[in-house]
């Protein structure tokens, strides 16, 4: 008797699935059948079919912008949490932040189901623990200032959808990022975004069409963030770390451009500066010192913009 539920829970979620990520795509059903070339294009058309998915999330995907950026000036953190192909996209996001912004690595934390093995290989039933999902939430002290963002493209992982539930216990924002838009995790979090991008070429391979979409709006949630949060000038990064050559030609071409300078006057300000872009470009869109252009910057802090025009 005690076994009913279970099967009964299995059914359901079955049902579930077949009728979102799992479904077969019948432009694909002769695939094994097809030539390179042939698979090739009908991969290509199914792709061009994300975008739009994504276009229509655009509301909400900008909604959940305004939330982690409220919660990181509060001193909170975005916590990304996902399994297999989501939490390694998470993972990818994650990294590319310090470098490109300049942020704190313990800022944007990315969670992945089964740990740092799950990175470059599978763990078996990694995903299907909900005490793990709790687990690690605990071990990066998640706080009610924090926003976790729970990934699936199923909207049906028990890590993740463990993780929002421990995650509102704690008062934490949650946003889940799904292909399901009527999936238990898209009905748990305070914000969904459900990019529903159909049926995968090879049925269920969600690596695909999902992750695809994923990639995108996880793109945009971090830099719509960033930019939001002052971490650019225009459309210029204004924190990268220069931490190699090419890296450190990149920031000397953003302040010529940024500037207007000679590119000598640029590599003397940058020098002056201590490598700090923020402070190099003001020291040449106003003429004065490193020391005259980091006060400039306390009297606006964040907004680079503010302290270049003293509005």
């Amino acid at each position: 008797m005690s076994s009913q539920p279970t099967k009964a829970r299995r059914s359901e979620r079955l049902r579930r699935e077949e009728r979102s990520t799992e479904q077969r795509n019948p432009a694909s059903r002769n695939l094994d059948a097809m030539s390179a070339l042939e698979i090739v294009r009908l991969i290509h058309r199914e792709d061009r079919k994300v975008a739009g998915s994504v276009a229509r999330e655009l509301p909400r995907i900008a909604e959940a912008v305004e939330v982690i950026v409220r919660a990181i000036r509060s001193g909170g953190r975005l916590i990304y949490v996902g399994a297999g192909t989501s939490g390694r996209l998470a993972l990818l996001d994650a990294v590319e932040l310090p470098p490109t912004y300049g942020i704190r690595a313990d800022v944007v934390i990315p969670l992945i189901a089964g740990g740092k093995r799950a990175v470059i290989a599978s763990v078996e039933g990694a995903e299907d623990s909900a005490d793990n999902a709790v687990r690690d939430l605990r071990a990066v002290k998640l706080q009610g200032r924090d926003v976790v963002a729970g990934i699936a493209a199923s909207g049906t992982t028990p890590y993740v959808l463990s993780a929002l539930r421990f995650a509102r216990r704690r008062r934490a924002a949650t946003i889940a990022l799904t292909a399901n838009r009527h999936s238990p995790l898209a009905k748990l979090a305070d914000i969904s975004i459900a990019a529903e991008v159909g049926a995968e070429v090879v049925t269920g391979s969600t690596r695909m069409k999902a992750g695809t979409a994923q990639k995108m709006v996880l793109n945009m949630l971090s830099t719509a963030a960033m930019v939001r949060l002052g971490h650019t000038y225009e459309n210029w990064m204004m924190d990268m770390l220069m931490t190699n050559k090419k890296l450190t030609e990149r920031g000397l071409r953003i302040l010529v451009e940024a500037s207007g300078a000679k590119l000598a006057a640029a590599e003397e300000a940058l020098r002056q500066s201590g490598h700090n872009l923020r402070v190099a470009l003001l020291m040449l869109k106003h003429g004065v010192s490193a020391a005259a252009a980091r006060k400039k910057l306390s009297m606006a802090p964040g907004n680079l913009r503010a302290a270049i025009t003293g509005r």
